[in-house]
């Protein structure tokens, strides 16, 4: 009941009914320092500022009360606290406008600050959704859906083209291609055979398999990863007000001093003006205002920051994790190069071969290329024969020609020989990370069509500019060696861990983090999530990145533009000096204020006017982040 009660006057609503209120009170209030005559709205049986504070003392009472029950240590001191002895005194001697006014700015500070912070928490759920609900048993000769829970470990299932996989498992007969970018990220499908894991979670995207379940339910791979991302989520921290951090000495202090001026003077209205202008609200208004103009400058730069929290931390970051693929790379495939073995065959066409070959295959790389054949507007013939080997590759007669395409070892299954100039082509290709498809006529291989994901332009000037401003960059990703070898280095990152599967990135987050590196991890894919929750900030790329990892992270480049890396850098480490400069600015009025106060020339009334100017001074301070330019 009371914490709804505080709710219901701490929110939007209630604040603005509180600082009408309080307005109406400073009407008089002014009058009277200017005519010195009393003067009393005779419209109002009662003085109004008791409305504010009611409406905007009551949360914070509530609030210094709960902390000072549940917190521990010196933590149960807080700027609530001050502010409450504050607003007592001041109703104690009669002077309601001085007690509302320092209540009234505190509930100002808390609505900035929460719009500052809130952000929907939907990717979980989204995780939690991609769990197969089925999956289809082979018992005593016949197939029965059943639920996946019900699946034991040594069940045998049958996994159909399309389907998701619903429990770890090993392949006992069939062949496939296995879309494994939810668990390791990898842009490419991974071709599977017998004896080869699959897991939970990933998609069968060719050929009817047999696997035999070995992790299933709470053990299975996407399990895991739903509970690393709840676990990640448990650990994060609130952000902590700075009014608070300092509260430990500031509380003390002000009493001691309100204490010592009422003892010196004699006179209670100085200890309570003591009281009024020693009173935090500055520290309290300086983060949020300058936050929300940060996350605004932002904004208009395609840039979603969720939290001040993330801003803050951003700019303490030396080390910057990057996911490959979706993140460095576009996340498609594209023909990389076309090479012929055969003087008689251009370049073009040998990839008008290999995409009539191809053009009713249906595995990944077969469409890549026929895609790519028809976008480069490459003559493609259609075929009187066509024959599919999974896993492996495919036969087609097209034109009176008969054609093989697919892998090595499926031309030397059909008798095609593989001379030492291919293999010097394949193995190139390899250390480049690009996948090649090979294409033979007649017992003799022609060519090889390679293809590879895309690097962003941007991304070496990128890693360039986060090196001149000494961050350290680090490629963590679930590609083969070769592939992440290849990439870092066009992207001029030294640093890799490749082969990585969702719980060896956090893993290698954590390690970073234990040699005291503050870590941004940045990536786009579902796999991505429990690495994202758990660096000390996380960016996503958000026009092309799962819904689950834009949520997970703490900031989203909706542009997908990952060149705002260095600019979200910069603006972060600026916000973090204009909240210092209005901390200090506003602190030394305060100061100047205490002084006025023991020297009797200022009242609490005044002083909660002078107070209030110098909490209001961090605003327009703010609003210059908003339009501020940055590189």
């Amino acid at each position: 009941m009371l914490k709804k009660l505080e709710c219901f006057l701490a929110g939007l609503p209630m604040t603005i009914v509180a600082g009408v209120f309080l307005l109406l009170d400073l009407v008089p209030h002014l009058m009277e320092e200017f005519s010195g005559t009393p003067v009393q709205l005779s419209f109002l049986p009662f003085d109004p500022a008791w409305v504010t504070v009611v409406i905007s003392g009551i949360p914070l009472l509530y609030l210094a009360i709960w902390r000072i029950i549940h917190n521990t240590g010196i933590s149960k001191i807080s700027s609530a606290l001050l502010i409450c002895i504050a607003m007592f005194a001041a109703i104690a001697i009669g002077d309601l406008f001085a007690a509302g006014e320092v209540v009234f700015i505190m509930a100002i500070g808390a609505l900035l600050e929460e719009a500052t912070t809130n952000r929907a928490k939907k990717g979980l759920k989204n995780l939690i959704s991609l769990a197969p609900s089925k999956g289809r048993r082979l018992k005593d000769g016949k197939e029965e859906m059943i639920p996946a829970e019900e699946i034991r470990q040594g069940d045998i299932l049958r996994i159909l083209p399309g389907e998701t996989i619903p429990v770890d498992g090993t392949i006992i007969s069939g062949e496939t291609s296995v879309d494994q970018s939810i668990m390791t990220g990898e842009s490419l499908p991974v071709d599977k055979g017998v004896g080869e894991d699959v897991f939970c979670g990933t998609i069968n995207r060719f050929g009817s398999i047999d696997i035999s379940a070995t992790k299933v339910g709470e053990n299975s791979s996407l399990q895991k990863l739903i509970r690393m991302v709840q676990d990640a989520e448990n650990k994060q921290a609130p952000m902590q007000r700075i009014a608070d951090r300092v509260a430990s000495w500031l509380v003390p202090a002000a009493l001691l001093i309100a204490v010592s001026a009422y003892v010196f003077s004699g006179n209670i209205v100085t200890a309570v003006t003591v009281l009024v202008v020693f009173c935090p609200c500055a520290l309290v208004l300086a983060t949020p205002t300058a936050i929300m103009a940060a996350i605004g400058q932002a904004t208009k730069h395609g840039v979603i920051i969720k939290s001040g929290e993330a801003l803050e931390k951003m700019g303490k970051v030396d080390m910057i994790a990057f996911d490959k693929t979706g993140t460095l790379t576009y996340g498609r495939l594209d023909v990389s190069d076309t090479i012929s073995f055969d003087e008689t065959i251009s370049e073009t066409d040998l990839l008008s071969l290999a995409a009539s070959a191809e053009a009713k295959s249906e595995h990944p790389l077969g469409k890549a290329i026929a895609a790519y054949a028809k976008e480069k507007e490459v003559p493609v013939m259609e075929t009187t024969a066509f024959r599919m080997t999974t896993g492996k590759g495919v036969f087609a007669e097209t034109d009176n020609r008969s054609l093989l395409c697919g892998n090595e070892k499926f031309l030397i299954e059909n008798g095609v020989s593989i001379n030492s100039t291919v293999r010097s082509a394949l193995e190139r290709l390899r250390t480049q990370g690009k996948a090649s498809i090979l294409v033979a006529e007649s017992q003799k291989c022609i060519g090889v069509i390679a293809l590879s994901d895309v690097l962003r332009p941007e991304v070496k000037d990128m890693v360039s500019r986060l090196s001149d401003m000494h961050t350290r960059t680090v490629l963590l990703t679930g590609d083969h060696n070769k592939t992440a070898a290849y990439f870092a280095q066009q992207a001029g990152i030294s640093e890799i861990r490749a082969e990585l599967l969702p719980e060896e990135k956090v893993r290698s987050i954590e390690k970073l983090q234990a040699e005291n590196h503050t870590v941004c991890m940045i990536g786009d894919g579902v796999n991505d999530a429990p690495a994202l929750k758990t660096a000390d900030v996380s960016v996503a790329m958000g026009s092309m990145g799962s819904d689950i990892a834009v949520d997970a992270a703490e900031i989203a480049l909706m542009s997908d533009d990952i060149s705002k890396i260095p600019y979200l850098k910069r603006l972060s480490d600026a916000a973090v000096r204009t909240i210092k400069t209005s901390i200090t600015l506003s602190m030394c009025i305060n100061f100047a204020a205490i002084v006025l106060s023991l020297m009797e020339i200022l009242t609490p009334t005044t002083g909660a006017l002078v107070h209030n100017a110098g909490s209001c001074f961090v605003v327009p301070i703010a609003a210059l982040l908003y339009d501020r330019k940055f590189e």
